[in-house]
């Protein structure tokens, strides 16, 4: 598609770029705590037994770790709670600006924990950081959608992805023995995150406000119109775009509150379409092995830290890919190459994990199937799990609905960041077969169930849900499912 069809300005990026800086802080402190983990749960037992006079034991140890990993995102799960009040209170931008502070007090005291040698301040700083964690990666996408044209709204909310990734893999390099991943300097790789965090308040004030915020939840046409005009450039797009906010607004209520959001008919079968493809998308494995690859590699290879960073780098890497084709190969056909290959990889990994103490060989087949397993779900699952629900819902019950689909991706990842190392110990490899079943029910239902939605207008999304309380969606006429 032509750059001028699309209207894309330097304000616009600008815009993007901005918010997206909060999921790199997310995806940073995602990544850098496997590497160093072994040196930081040596910090836990030095100061433990500092203060008691005796170590912890091999299976404290690891269920204290276990809890610190996932903390994070059972922070995020409850700051997934907020969404909806910050979003629609104090607008998209202003909203992300606010909940920056989480991060920056997070970071201080993990960074502060090993100055007070207080293990307790380095989990209590990833719970807030997850709060902030939960809070963003709802409002980054709400944003990026709003202020976006309809022909790039796919792609450029897979540039929150992309940033996410990105941070992954940044977390991952700095993590490492040879850079900060070190006894002496493991807690100021953890202060690195502050520096995105300062970057966005120099940036995102300067950027509009969603104009689809500004007209439809708060009536202000004029303040709507000059926000569209920046992000566009052309008075001719603007006035296209007006109308359509217009018509939306229209059709829906000022506001939607949580019991009508899951007791309202025409939300119901969107509701579902969320919730499958996040649950089939957070519980097919990739979570598990971005937070424990190292050590999934450790007992076959003895450069395993190295082999976690290629982990990363194909995962940033795919998701570029992502960016590159959700405008042109559309979020149904992606969801659909991504679910069937993880529940392949899954399957494989299974396999050869069962023979691998017989042909050792093998062990470099698993590492070339968890590279394909985080492919797969970089380029379709991953990303657009995030944002389909800012899609399939319209403007009154959007922040709630993206707070829902939030909330299912965080519960997803702290679930498997608790219990994937028990886990491995008691039915090891088979592990993977668990996570096939969610990719294989999450590929079903995607076939049957999920339209497409690339190209279409929010109010035309809206309208099929709206015109048609028993609409099928599979149905090709309406959503060009199979086009």
């Amino acid at each position: 598609m032509a750059i001028q069809e699309c209207h894309l300005t330097a304000l616009l990026v600008t815009s993007v770029v901005a918010a997206i800086l909060g999921s790199l802080q997310v995806g940073y402190h995602t990544g850098n705590v496997n590497s160093p983990a072994k040196i930081i749960e040596e910090f836990f037992n030095q100061t433990w037994k500092e203060r008691h006079n005796e170590t912890m034991s091999e299976h404290s140890l690891t269920m204290l770790w276990s809890v610190s990993v996932s903390i994070k995102d059972f922070g995020a799960l409850l700051g997934c709670l907020g969404v909806k009040y910050l979003a629609d209170s104090f607008g998209r931008r202003n909203s992300i600006l606010i909940v920056n502070c989480l991060s920056v007090l997070g970071a201080g005291l993990m960074v502060a924990s090993k100055t007070i040698e207080a293990f307790e301040a380095l989990i209590l700083g990833r719970l807030l950081f997850g709060l902030f964690c939960g809070l963003v990666m709802s409002l980054n996408p709400l944003y990026i959608q709003e202020v976006s044209p309809t022909l790039l709204r796919g792609a450029f909310a897979t540039l929150n992805q992309v940033a996410f990734a990105s941070g992954i893999l940044l977390g991952m390099v700095s993590g490492l023995e040879t850079m900060l991943g070190t006894e002496k300097l493991w807690s100021v790789m953890l202060s690195l995150s502050l520096i995105p965090a300062l970057a966005q308040y120099l940036i995102l004030p300067f950027c509009p406000e969603s104009p689809r915020y500004l007209l439809i939840n708060k009536g202000q046409e004029n303040k709507a119109d000059a926000a569209l005009l920046r992000l566009r450039g052309s008075p001719e797009r603007v006035l296209v775009e007006l109308e359509e906010m217009k018509g939306e607004a229209a059709h829906t209520k000022l506001s939607v509150g949580i019991f009508q959001f899951f007791s309202k008919r025409s939300y119901r079968q969107p509701i579902i379409i969320v919730l499958c493809i996040n649950l089939g998308s957070q519980l097919s494995g990739f979570n598990a092995i971005v937070n424990y690859s190292t050590r999934m590699f450790q007992a076959k290879f003895d450069e395993a830290k190295y082999l976690t960073l290629g982990v990363g780098a194909v995962n940033m890497i795919f998701t570029l890919v992502a960016f590159f084709l959700m405008e042109r190969a559309g979020r149904r056909r992606l969801l659909l190459i991504g679910f069937i290959f993880i529940a392949l990889c899954n399957l494989l990994m299974t396999i050869v994990d069962s023979v691998v103490h017989l042909v050792p060989e093998l062990g470099s087949l698993q590492v070339l199937l968890v590279f394909c397993l985080i492919s797969a779900y970089e380029v379709g699952p991953g990303p657009i799990s995030w944002f389909i629900a800012g899609e399939l819902f319209d403007q009154p019950c959007r922040s709630i609905a993206m707070a829902f689909a939030s909330m299912l991706n965080w519960g997803g990842k702290f679930l498997l960041a608790l219990i994937f190392p028990p886990l491995l110990k008691v039915i090891g490899g088979y592990s993977y077969l668990l996570f096939m079943v969610m990719a294989l029910i999450g590929f079903a239902f995607t076939w049957f169930r999920v339209p497409e939605t690339k190209g279409r207008t929010f109010d035309e999304i809206a309208e099929e849900f709206r015109g048609a309380e028993n609409l099928p969606l599979h149905n090709k006429n309406g959503f060009n499912t199979f086009s």
